[in-house]
């Protein structure tokens, strides 16, 4: 499968040279690459969640326009992937969802049936529209691979989790971004519980509360039958990938906690264990490492 390319896409069209960068952070490079089209003779227009605010889109004066708006842009990303709605209504405010794309539902009826789905979340869009979607694909006769961006614990219920495994192949993607949504997380966790653990992908921000609560959430994740994702608290503005570091966390703490989950080390240590330095972790019985918390 193709992969996505790091957050800055780009193609041309006659003498137009096009940039679509979803994270700040690429704004650099997308830079770098606008003043190379330009040299080459092209006009140079750029959009994309990274350019939010109007302070953002000032980053690439005086060598790209800004445009708010290219038909199917997120396939220039990936081809195989396509979005059915704009928005979200919950306004995370680490997200830049509200600011970009406003806390109501913009629907996109006519949207490609591509077997990625990347809208925002699916669980809080009207069930009617959640069964539209749906009945387009079974029309298509295609499922889905990835739910990319997943459903949200509060409004995933039993209606929802019914009318989504009818095409839903991938993993069930979910965050637990802090304690406030335990109670619903676990109710989630529960309603899959007889699904296979790798089908359970829970996004776990982490730097956003202290860091034993971050890691109590992981672990319950973990407990819960699931596997946990780690994502550092990044600033919505942030030109470099790294994380902003707030409460008792380091920046290395940040760094190691997400290697720790993100690469499995979980199964073989627990992350007090851990050891940066160390090409392997000595194996542990994740049962045995649950039970002795």
């Amino acid at each position: 499968m193709k992969e996505w390319p790091n957050g800055l896409a780009e193609w041309t069209e006659g003498d137009t040279a096009f940039l679509s960068i979803a994270f700040t952070w690429r704004l650099p490079a997308a830079y770098s690459r606008a003043s190379w089209y330009r040299q080459q003779g092209y006009r140079v227009v750029a959009g994309g969640p990274a350019l939010f605010t109007h302070k953002l889109r000032t980053y690439l004066d005086g060598v790209a326009e800004y445009a708010a708006n290219y038909p199917d842009a997120i396939a220039k990303h990936h081809p195989r992937a396509t979005i059915a709605s704009r928005g979200c209504p919950v306004g995370c405010y680490f997200c830049i969802v509200p600011a970009m794309e406003g806390k109501a539902f913009t629907f996109l009826p006519e949207f490609p049936v591509r077997p990625i789905l990347c809208d925002n979340n699916l669980s809080a869009l009207p069930a009617d529209y959640q069964r539209y979607i749906v009945d387009r694909y079974k029309a298509a006769d295609m499922l889905i691979e990835d739910a990319n961006s997943g459903f949200e614990p509060r409004t995933f219920d039993d209606e929802v989790y019914a009318r989504w495994r009818e095409i839903n192949r991938g993993p069930w993607r979910f965050a637990y971004d802090d304690m406030a949504e335990r109670p619903y997380v676990e109710r989630v966790m529960r309603m899959l519980k007889d699904e296979p653990a790798k089908r359970k992908r829970v996004y776990t921000l982490i730097g956003n509360e202290p860091m034993e609560a971050c890691l109590g959430r992981i672990y319950e994740v973990i407990q819960w039958g699931g596997e946990p994702h780690a994502q550092p608290y990044m600033k919505l503005n942030a030109l470099q990938k790294k994380p902003h570091v707030r409460f008792d966390w380091s920046r290395q703490d940040l760094t190691d906690m997400a290697r720790w989950c993100n690469g499995h080390v979980w199964r073989r240590c627990k992350f007090e264990d851990y050891r940066r330095s160390l090409k392997s972790q000595d194996r542990q019985d994740v049962g045995e490492l649950f039970a002795s918390r």
